[in-house]
């Protein structure tokens, strides 16, 4: 059970990273990772949703939708838990981490129309994952999204504006042809999974 958690952790925060693997959560991603400390304020409001909102979406589904036959609701009642969730990250953090909180501006609200929440909430679904099972593919999820963003702000804060970057490259241009080259060097975990299943049943 416990080889089971760890590779679907490993395999959702590195294998199969929603945003460099299946493009998901590209606006926050793009947006919010000009700057180290605005993006890891994101990356860890966006797990901390995650989080939470996969597990009650899973408690939702499976112990009031299922049991009503009202499974077709799905997807209405995910967005409005995640829209709640989103609604007590702002306020916390608009109290206790204000200048974080003006960093992020418009896209800590977007939250709730993030893709990338609702995807893995869908997932765990999909996937029929069992509460544990959900919650810790959440976490990988977030840890990976945490990841993308924080390597994207550490690149952009570097080359943005540098001098000996054309200019027809600097912004935009420069962080999607970053994010390109990460996608294709993540590709390099593919393989991370059957490998460490070799080593633990040696």
């Amino acid at each position: 059970m416990e080889t089971n958690l760890f590779f679907i952790l490993i395999g959702s925060a590195l294998i199969n990273n929603f945003v460099l693997t299946q493009f998901l959560g590209l606006c926050p991603y793009f947006g919010v990772s000009r700057k180290t400390e605005a993006a890891i304020g994101m990356g860890i409001a966006v797990t901390f949703v995650m989080v939470i909102a996969s597990a009650v979406t899973w408690v939702f589904y499976n112990l009031i939708l299922v049991p009503l036959g009202m499974t077709f609701l799905q997807t209405v009642v995910f967005i409005l838990v995640i829209a709640s969730v989103v609604q007590f990250i702002e306020v916390f953090m608009k109290k206790t981490l204000a200048k974080i909180y003006s960093m992020l501006g418009i896209y800590l609200p977007m939250i709730t129309t993030n893709c990338v929440i609702i995807g893995v909430a869908l997932i765990n679904i999909r996937d029929r994952f069992t509460f544990v099972q959900a919650v810790v593919n959440a976490v990988g999820a977030g840890a990976g999204f945490l990841l993308a963003i924080v390597l994207m702000a550490v690149i952009r804060e570097k080359y943005d504006n540098h001098p000996d970057v054309p200019w027809i490259f600097q912004g935009f241009p420069l962080a999607l042809f970053s994010a390109g080259l990460m996608s294709i060097a993540f590709l390099g975990f593919q393989n991370l999974i059957p490998g460490l299943q070799g080593l633990i049943g040696r």
